[in-house]
């Protein structure tokens, strides 16, 4: 019983030794192990064993692929103060964790100095607009660079990204009023277009109106030229010569036309210092007229004849035409 329980502190010794000696490593990640402060190897994932108290782990390193954000800030050619994220994306390379634990203290501000030094380098070459239009040569650059610089310290650069190009405020704002002035020079030009449009289809439909106005108010005077002419015919042919006929139909219309006026309710007649009876003799006067002069025509014919100048041929003779509506006065 005595031994047993001299061995109980044994097993207990024995126990932590085992738990000292044993490690894990956990996926997509690399154990760096030293002896005596010497490196002794890199252990991969999975269940490891280490001497105890000889050796001890350096230090745990990470395979996957990480990022790093560097914001830059810059001048461009044209003078414009901008600021750049760089979003560098990388990876310590498994053959080379010795050369990422060992050579590099710091792999982040080894990282952020070269994105610096290339993107100073490469943007005050360019001007505002190039630097948004050539954002992904900014980021070969800064690839490239990287890639030649951080593959001997055992990173691998997988991509780098221009993630945000931020100029400073006052130039955004010039840069929204430019844009605003364009687009509304570009709408000016559209309504200036529409307009002119609208203008010339008017002034066509205008002229077309007016040719057809035109039209037929030569086509009714046409037939009312003829419409004279047939009248006059007519009263030819019951006894009525070519003045009196003129006269008759003068007086007709002059009839017509104040029946007209009368039958529209919304007219403005004009009254001009005249009576009734003035205006009845002016009718009489002109009728008057006519058969006066027909007879003086007659007259003339006869007395020709007997002067024996010989007989003319009748010819039929166009009527005079009316008179207008507006060489009467109402």
């Amino acid at each position: 019983m005595g031994g047993f329980l001299l061995l109980v502190p044994l097993f207990i010794f024995g126990f932590f030794i085992l738990l000292a000696a044993v490690f894990t490593v956990k996926q997509q990640t690399s154990a760096v192990v030293e002896r005596f402060g010497k490196f002794q190897s890199i252990r991969n994932s999975g269940l490891q064993l280490k001497i105890p108290v000889f050796d001890r782990i350096a230090g745990r390193i990470n395979l996957k692929i990480q990022q790093l954000d560097v914001i830059v800030e810059t001048k461009t050619k044209d003078d414009v103060f901008v600021r750049l994220k760089i979003s560098v994306q990388y990876q310590v390379i498994k053959e080379k964790v010795y050369d990422a634990f060992y050579k590099l203290e710091n792999p982040h501000d080894q990282i952020t100095s070269y994105v610096f030094d290339v993107v100073r380098a490469e943007v005050p070459k360019m001007k505002l607009d190039d630097v948004f239009e050539r954002k992904d040569d900014i980021a070969i650059a800064v690839k490239q660079e990287l890639n030649d610089a951080m593959i001997n310290y055992g990173y691998d650069i997988i991509k780098t990204l221009v993630t945000d190009i931020d100029p400073d405020t006052q130039v955004k704002s010039a840069m929204n009023r430019i844009n605003a002035a364009e687009r509304e020079k570009v709408a000016a030009e559209y309504e200036a277009e529409a307009e002119r449009i609208k203008i010339v289809a008017k002034a066509r439909a205008e002229a077309e109106s007016k040719r057809l106005q035109g039209q037929g108010i030569a086509d009714q005077r046409r037939e009312i030229a003829r419409g004279l002419e047939e009248s006059v015919d007519v009263l030819n042919n019951v006894g009525i010569n070519s003045q009196e006929a003129s006269a008759l139909i003068v007086v007709t219309q002059h009839y017509d036309t104040l029946q007209s006026i009368g039958e529209e309710t919304n007219t403005n007649l004009i009254l001009l210092p005249n009576s009734p009876q003035a205006g009845s003799n002016m009718l009489n006067d002109m009728i008057a007229s006519f058969v006066a002069s027909n007879q003086i025509g007659e007259q003339m014919k006869k007395e020709n004849e007997a002067k024996g100048i010989g007989k003319t041929t009748r010819k039929k003779r166009t009527p005079p035409p009316p008179p207008a509506d507006d060489d009467f006065n109402y």
